[in-house]
């Protein structure tokens, strides 16, 4: 990962390439008078974890049932 740090008047103007710097991976810190203010990183992704909530989720047995008409209706 780089590290670019700009000034607050610089990034206004470069926002964009920033962020296109920034979703390649990299790091933009925006600094004022030599003090950081903001560190933007791209979000890292979650990685998912397989049968994390094994059991917890169910469907019913008539799950793809037909509906009733009086469903449609607005009956019921």
């Amino acid at each position: 990962m780089t590290t670019k740090t700009v000034s607050l008047t610089d990034a206004q103007k470069r926002i964009s390439e920033l962020l296109t710097f920034t979703l390649k991976g990299n790091e933009v810190i925006i600094a004022e008078n030599d003090k950081q203010l903001v560190r933007i990183t791209p979000v890292s992704k979650k990685s998912r974890i397989a049968g994390l909530n094994k059991g917890k989720i169910w469907m019913s047995n008539d799950f793809d049932k037909p509906l009733s008409d009086d469903f449609w209706a607005g009956s019921k």
